[in-house]
């Protein structure tokens, strides 16, 4: 049995089944980990959610930000953007049960197996491992809970900046999803730079990649991530990053999970569905 982690798949249905081709998959025996973000942006969303979800235990989801934005619009009346391509998601005759199972992903996932953990965007450097478990736990159970559309209306927002163990209600949950779903950048202090896109050469002089902060308490900690595409695949620091931009014409990546091994990466050129910008 194999496990396999694969970066952002973004509704790219026939790349994703291609890839798992390419790298000998087994829906039977081996194990799909994927870094959130199934949907949006790409052709088939719906195919990609129905297909990962008929895995069953085989496979592993952590929630990303285009997931939570699906879950917003369908359930919170939160707006569709121009690039969106959710549609036949909402339209579906089981989109209620579709809609229920992403609920219910976890926003990390960590093996004791594999001695890896998984997650859409990054971690501040304050929180050690233990610290990320419980604050996604915390989040995990809103979305799971009865209070879980309250929250989706309220997602969204760039502050509080900074943690401090003392943030409580919507602050202290909006800053949770802000890490797990779309962090990048930070200073070295911690605070979150979520304006700042681009590639590692981009970005002010105050701002570094989250995995980059000087004593960041994870460090020696194994981390799987996506969401950032135009870094490409990047494997430094105890991260590996997998999202290589398969909906905007650049790769779709993979590598196989093991525990005392490297690991072993599987690539897909892709034509790609959006341009860049």
């Amino acid at each position: 049995m194999s496990t396999y982690a694969i970066g952002d798949i973004q509704g790219c249905y026939d790349e994703l089944r291609r890839l798992l081709d390419k790298a000998g998959f087994d829906p039977t025996k081996d194990k799909l980990w994927c870094v959130g973000d199934l949907v949006n942006r790409g052709p088939d969303s719906l195919a990609v959610v129905r297909w990962i979800k008929a895995l069953g235990e085989r496979a592993v989801v952590v929630l990303g930000n285009h997931d939570l934005h699906l879950l917003a619009v369908a359930l919170a009346d939160a707006r569709l953007g121009k690039k969106d391509t959710l549609d036949a998601i909402l339209a579906a005759p089981d989109r209620d049960e579709l809609l229920h199972w992403l609920r219910h992903r976890p926003l990390l996932h960590h093996s004791e197996k594999k001695q890896f953990t998984m997650l859409h965007a990054g971690l501040p450097p304050q929180w050690d491992l233990a610290q990320a478990r419980a604050c996604a736990r915390e989040l995990e159970d809103v979305l799971r809970g009865p209070d879980h559309v309250a929250f989706l209306q309220q997602m969204y927002g760039n502050e509080p900046g900074r943690w401090s163990d003392d943030l409580s209600g919507l602050e202290r949950l909006r800053f949770i999803v802000n890490c797990f779903t779309r962090l990048r950048w930070c200073t070295a202090d911690g605070e979150l730079l979520l304006q700042e896109k681009g590639d590692l050469e981009q970005a002010g002089p105050d701002a570094l990649p989250w995995f980059r902060v000087p004593g960041r308490r994870t460090r020696d900690d194994r981390l799987l991530f996506g969401h950032w595409s135009t870094i490409g695949f990047l494997a430094e620091h105890n991260c590996w990053a997998l999202d290589s931009g398969c909906v905007w014409g650049g790769r779709l990546s993979a590598v196989r999970v093991r525990r005392k091994k490297s690991l072993t990466l599987i690539q897909l050129d892709c034509a790609g569905y959006l341009a860049p910008g």
